[in-house]
């Protein structure tokens, strides 16, 4: 395996057990390796400044600087590294939250260690990883029209061609599958999507479907 195969991993949790268990549980795991490990949000700011890792796991709930707070801080620096938060909080405003501040991912420490696994290695090749807690988060939050914070500008108009690769999206399709129906190249799609977020400011694909959504561009 050469060095660019590498996927660098760093852990910030304010429990000493629970990173063990993680390290163990990714230990035998091909193409990663782990890069540094937290204690809390304040030593997990200095050690990004330090050695910027690929792919973050972080708790919500920690000393210092908690996962809120911290995930606002790192997507205005850090844009590139995927963050999956990691925590024992399943409420479902907490994970549209924490998606729409740009988490790439989403899950419990009940989660199996090879789902966890599979989530990094689907950040790092499609940007997220949408399990059922975010798309049922992402629904109830739609359904039940909550009174949220306004990201993003009025309505702006769509292609047809970027209101189908939406659509394609929001059924969860990857860069690949997305390729195959639409006819365009995997790289094509990617500066698509790119300039789909720029175009309304959202800093994460789950923030551009959930824009669409409100706005009615798709249903």
């Amino acid at each position: 395996m050469t060095a660019e195969l590498v996927i660098k991993v760093s852990i910030a949790d304010d429990h000493k057990i629970f990173r063990d268990g993680i390290k163990m549980a990714l230990k035998n795991k091909e193409y990663l390796r782990i890069l540094w490990e937290a204690e809390d949000g304040k030593d997990l700011v200095h050690k990004m400044q330090i050695k910027r890792p690929d792919v973050l796991l972080m708790d919500i709930r920690m000393p210092e600087v908690d996962g809120i707070n911290a995930i606002g801080l790192l997507r205005k620096e850090y844009e590139e590294v995927k963050i999956i938060v990691l925590t024992m909080y399943d409420d479902q405003e907490m994970i549209s939250k924490m998606m729409e501040m740009g988490a790439n991912a989403y899950l419990t420490k009940t989660t199996d260690p090879d789902e966890i696994y599979q989530a990094i290695l689907t950040c790092m090749n499609d940007d997220f990883y949408f399990n059922d807690l975010v798309n049922k988060a992402v629904l109830s939050k739609l359904q039940t029209k909550r009174q949220v914070r306004q990201f993003y500008p009025s309505p702006i108009k769509f292609s047809e061609k970027e209101i189908r690769i939406l659509k394609l999206l929001a059924e969860d399709k990857t860069t690949e599958e997305i390729s195959k129906e639409v006819f365009l190249s995997t790289r094509t799609i990617e500066t698509i999507r790119q300039n789909m977020k720029t175009k309304i400011g959202a800093k994460t694909i789950a923030g551009l479907i959930m824009y669409a959504m409100r706005n009615k561009i798709i249903d």
